[in-house]
């Protein structure tokens, strides 16, 4: 019964994100005139002026059950943790909505609308269809074999996106290292490169550089981080390698190499056709803009619905055409995904008074924050830390607001200046675009949260028999190894 009732939440979940993030892509369909990018947007939001700095209290609650019971109560977390999940939803949404009412009402629609729902129907899509891509050989996690699989993985992360990359590599990626008794940072080095920093240089690659796309960033003008992601990935690979390189030495089978044949078999190879159908589809939705429609008081575009509902055919056919043994050689379950949606779902709801006050500007409790902003490495620094702990994909948009605020430009112009560069502070917003972009998508690794693919990989990982490092574990790695590197890229470009 209890097994059933959380398939059919996680349904709910799903049927009711096929309208997220439309109203984003709404945006886009107005035509751009060059001429009405002077003024900035002047609509204000007054609930993030409202709402006092203790009203985060529920989402650090989520932060550090999510960080502690693992680590104290992991039985109890396992089984239990949707119930503590909803605990601290509830401990934010009852008194919210009694407060403000209709708004808050609104607010929690439009977050779950705009915010949740491509988000998890996209990770649903990509985890199925990658799921039933089964590569298998004959090599064995050296650090020249281990390296090539990092290095795969981040071209394929801005292709295929940073979920699509992790969902396909992870699993063969585990069996090579399964004589490997030094494995952890294996996988830390996977989440920090594959699921995070290689997803920098298109709108498929992470979620934040996707809200650029449909607020009017120019699909390829992420590429203008491609040096910045270069001397990331660089750093990030020696260091990998010579870690890895001293690890196998230490391990009783380091006479073990990969075989004369280095044969790799790939199964379930059709799946690639569905994987180019999701990616075309959130392509096409961008550029196809028929209309849109009202769903519970949100405008969501007529093709949004329509990508949402092609992503879950994709899916739907991926399942029924693929070899029920290629996904069980996989390891395939459906618990990472589940975990996943529950997660967010109870994260999307507590943070909804950090982000509008985060919206709110000098005008909100974090005023103090937003007013200290002003320079490219303030934003790098001020994105990327917000974006370990919060969603990237929100907090990316909320930095992009400011900047478009402080320098008097309407969304509607954005492309027209990054194209054109036909404005007095053109320049400026560009440089500080690109601070807001690697900031959002390269501090996303600091934590497990900071991305859904981290938590895939480690839900995966720890499925095949990995132990992987607490919440906190992770945390030391990420920052002893992570923000050294941050600190070049400030020196070099910010």
């Amino acid at each position: 019964m209890l097994i059933g009732f959380k398939y059919f939440l996680f349904l709910a979940i799903l049927s009711f994100a096929i309208c997220d993030g439309a109203d984003a892509f709404v945006s886009q369909a107005t035509t751009i005139q060059c001429s009405s990018f002077v003024q900035a947007d002047s609509q204000e939001d007054h609930l993030g002026e409202q709402l006092p700095i203790w009203s985060i209290i529920p989402f650090i609650g989520i932060l550090l059950s999510l960080a502690i019971f693992p680590l104290v109560a992991p039985k109890f977390w396992r089984y239990h943790y949707p119930k503590v999940l909803l605990f601290w939803a509830s401990v934010f949404a009852v008194p919210f909505l009694l407060i403000f009412g209709s708004q808050a009402l609104y607010q929690i629609f439009h977050i779950y609308i705009i915010d949740y729902i491509p988000f998890i129907i996209l990770l649903w899509g990509l985890f199925t269809v990658s799921g039933g891509i089964l590569l298998r050989g004959t090599y064995v996690g050296s650090p020249k074999v281990n390296l090539a699989f990092l290095v795969l993985g981040t071209i394929l992360a801005s292709l295929m996106g940073t979920t699509g990359a992790s969902i396909l590599l992870i699993r063969p990626l585990v069996r090579a290292n399964r004589i490997r008794k030094y494995k952890v940072h294996t996988i830390i080095f996977f989440i920090f490169l594959v699921s995070n920093i290689g997803g920098s240089l298109t709108p498929l690659g992470d979620p934040p550089l996707f809200l650029g796309f449909l607020h009017g960033v120019p699909f390829f003008w992420p590429l203008n981080i491609l040096p910045h992601m270069i001397v990331a990935t660089l750093l990030l690979l020696v260091t990998y390698f010579i870690i890895d390189s001293l690890s196998y030495r230490k391990e009783s089978h380091k006479s073990a190499k990969v075989s004369p044949d280095g044969s790799l078999i790939v199964e379930g190879w059709h799946n690639f056709v569905f994987l180019a159908g999701i990616i075309g589809a959130v392509l096409i939705s961008g550029i196809w803009l028929p209309g849109e429609m009202n769903i519970l008081g949100i405008h969501v575009g007529i093709q949004d619905v329509a990508r949402d509902i092609f992503i879950l055919t994709m899916g739907m056919f991926s399942l029924w055409t693929t070899d029920r043994m290629i996904r069980k050689k996989n390891g395939f379950t459906w618990f990472p995904i589940i975990e996943v949606a529950y997660l967010f779902a109870g994260i999307f709801m507590t943070i909804v008074p950090a982000l509008a006050i985060l919206k709110a500007g000098s005008k909100g409790s974090l005023a103090f924050l937003m007013d200290a902003i002003s320079e490219p490495k303030h934003y790098f620094w001020a994105s990327g830390c917000l974006s370990s702990f919060l969603d990237n994909a929100p907090t990316y948009l909320a930095f992009f607001n400011l900047a478009l605020g402080r320098m008097g430009i309407s969304e509607s112009g954005v492309t027209c200046i990054l194209t054109e560069m036909v404005h007095d502070n053109a320049g400026l917003f560009a440089s500080h675009l690109k601070a807001i972009s690697a900031g959002a998508v390269f501090y996303g690794a600091m934590s497990y949260i900071g991305n859904a693919p981290n938590f895939m990989v480690r839900s995966i990982s720890e499925e095949a028999g990995v132990k992987m490092p607490t919440f906190f574990g992770y945390m030391l790695w990420s920052i002893g190894i992570l923000i050294p590197i941050f600190i070049i890229i400030t020196y070099l470009f910010f």
